[in-house]
């Protein structure tokens, strides 16, 4: 069923994964009202961003860590001690679900949005076109995230592959490849549990990386690495340049079962190939290996293609944003945005972009005050 839009609100926020909910959320205490004043979009079926489309094997003890939303504490919920032994993609949802529930936030869904231009210049509002009716509004929150828009590196020879070849949202259950020989190619989290997975199902499994993988001991990331990793996606975004990787900045977390895969010889690491060719791929040393199928588990990108009509592309080739504000358009914020991609990024970012989005509301128009937080919504309907 398709949802009925208001015609105007004050406030857009696209997208309901980590940081749309914490900007909602927050927005919500700073006095606007949901649906009427914050109007929450998401193209998702149901509630849980990106997670209800991840691999059904995935669980929340071999993910990276998944902080808590504001406020998911008051409710008696939390991703520390929810249980491990079911899909990741589940608890999430019903988590999700719960904390949209509790705090009111009538989000919107499903509802793509299509684009957001500028309406006329007398107005200074922005008008987002969805599939389900445009709304006007005088700010955006982009929250959109980037699963929707994975990197696939372009190699010659790739349109004479025979096989399949899938990227790491398109991939479902190892069962899809049993008996099959794979490549699995990325240097990432996501690529090590293909990996794994894989192990004992497809023929053959082919780890590629462009760079040689680093592993740490431990069950979390380096802190000091993580932190590098987050101060170059900041001074990027800031200089409008497009967004180095996070895994190029971290190292791997050796887990006793990826020590133990390691031992097996089972995560042995490749170099990249130079050329794919039409029953495998090819490496610089002019060794081939045979393939039914390529999985390029190779990271993302932002997902901003809606954005384009309001020009906020710089010339290198990214946004500025500074503090989850665009630099070239006052009326435009984007949380999870670069620094702000991890949980607790997104989830930090959701409370001081919240503030900024009600001090540019002020800026025309006299709305609550950054100061005045409200009651609390532990007790919330």
């Amino acid at each position: 069923m398709t949802p009925s839009l208001p015609a105007r609100v004050r406030v857009v926020v696209i997208g309901a994964g980590q940081a749309g909910l914490s900007v909602a959320y927050h927005l919500r205490r700073l006095g606007l009202r949901p649906v009427d004043e914050v109007l929450v979009l998401d193209r998702g079926p149901r509630a849980g961003g990106a997670w209800q489309f991840r691999w059904e094997s995935l669980r929340l003890g071999t993910a990276h860590r998944v902080n808590d939303l504001p406020g998911m504490g008051d409710l008696g919920l939390s991703f520390a001690t929810a249980d491990q032994s079911r899909p990741a993609r589940d608890v999430v949802r019903e988590y999700y679900e719960r904390y949209e529930e509790a705090y009111g936030l009538g989000v919107m869904r499903p509802v793509t949005v299509l684009a957001v231009e500028a309406a006329d210049a007398a107005s200074g509002l922005l008008v987002v076109r969805t599939d389900a009716g445009d709304v006007l509004t005088e700010v955006v929150v982009n929250a959109s995230g980037t699963w929707g828009s994975p990197f696939r590196p372009y190699v010659r020879g790739e349109e004479t592959f025979r096989g399949r070849q899938f990227t790491t949202p398109e991939y479902v259950r190892a069962e899809d490849f049993r008996g099959r020989r794979v490549v699995v190619v990325g240097g990432g989290t996501s690529a090590v549990g293909f990996v794994l997975e894989l192990e004992g199902v497809a023929a053959s499994t082919t780890w590629v990386t462009r760079r040689e993988p680093e592993f740490m001991a431990g069950d979390a990331l380096n802190q000091e690495a993580g932190i590098a990793a987050v101060t170059m996606q900041d001074e990027a975004a800031k200089q409008g340049l497009p967004l180095p990787s996070i895994v190029s900045g971290t190292r791997l977390v050796a887990t006793p079962a990826i020590a133990a895969a390691r031992e097996r010889g089972v995560l042995q690491a490749h170099p990249m190939f130079t050329s794919i060719e039409p029953a495998g791929v090819r490496f610089a040393d002019g060794s081939f290996e045979p393939a039914d199928d390529i999985i390029w588990a190779t990271g993302f990108r932002p997902e901003l293609s809606h954005l384009a009509p309001l020009g906020l592309r710089e010339r290198s080739g990214g946004l500025a944003v500074e503090r989850g504000h665009s630099l070239r358009d006052a009326r435009v914020f984007l949380a999870g945005y670069g620094p702000q991609a991890s949980t607790i990024g997104a989830n930090r970012a959701g409370r001081l972009v919240a503030r900024q989005v009600v001090a540019q509301l002020a800026e025309t128009t006299k709305g609550p005050s950054p100061e005045d937080e409200g009651p609390s919504l532990a007790s919330a309907p």
